[in-house]
């Protein structure tokens, strides 16, 4: 499920327009009101730019994923350099997302087969429902770590604007693979990958 944020918001012709004619009315030279009226447009592509500028490049395979600490649930922190040394599966998501949704049985049935494998899934939610999310782990009987980024400032930084999203991360800290939308966790192709990856295979 794609998501996205508002836009910054030009100001268009007539917007400049009705502008130039408010403060002309006002005594304002119309010259005067022309010149604000653009320096005002080219403030606010420059802004539109610098704000591009600091969002984060999405990850790729073989980057290192940023460290994070973020609120879990029900109490404490949900840290990932934790979890160093461990084959870590981050699944970025939400409850209002369809396709995350979907994927949480079989991601669950993953989680408990593959924690005695050094295998941890680690899931950071999205919602800014405190209460929408704990109900939603409760009635699906979510057993893996959840933690909480309603501000979607760990999404930015990792470069995830679409969900579910899911890096899983070798010994290393490093991304091994990258799983845009929802999967079927169930399917032995990424199940034998993750493995592999424990057992410490290249690929």
């Amino acid at each position: 499920m794609a998501t996205h944020s508002p836009g910054p918001h030009f100001i268009s012709h007539d917007e400049a327009q009705r502008f130039i004619i408010i403060i002309d009315d006002s005594g304002m030279s119309k010259t005067n009101a022309v010149k604000a009226a653009i320096l005002i447009m080219i403030l606010g592509g420059v802004a539109y730019f610098a704000l591009r500028q600091r969002q984060a490049r999405p990850l790729a395979i073989g980057d290192s994923a940023p460290d994070f600490s973020v609120p879990a649930l029900p109490s404490g922190s949900l840290d990932l350099k934790n979890y160093r040394g461990q084959i870590v599966v981050l699944n970025l998501w939400a409850t209002w997302c369809p396709p995350c949704v979907e994927e949480t049985p079989s991601l669950e049935k993953f989680a408990e087969k593959m924690r005695d494998r050094g295998v941890i899934v680690l899931s950071v939610s999205v919602d800014e429902d405190q209460k929408t999310l704990q109900d939603f782990i409760q009635k699906n009987h979510i057993s893996y770590p959840v933690g909480r980024d309603p501000d979607r400032s760990l999404a930015a930084h990792y470069g995830t604007f679409q969900f579910p999203e899911t890096y899983i991360l070798d010994r290393r800290g490093l991304v091994a693979e990258k799983v845009v939308g929802a999967t079927d966790w169930d399917d032995p192709r990424i199940q034998n990958f993750v493995l592999d990856l424990a057992r410490g295979s290249n690929r």
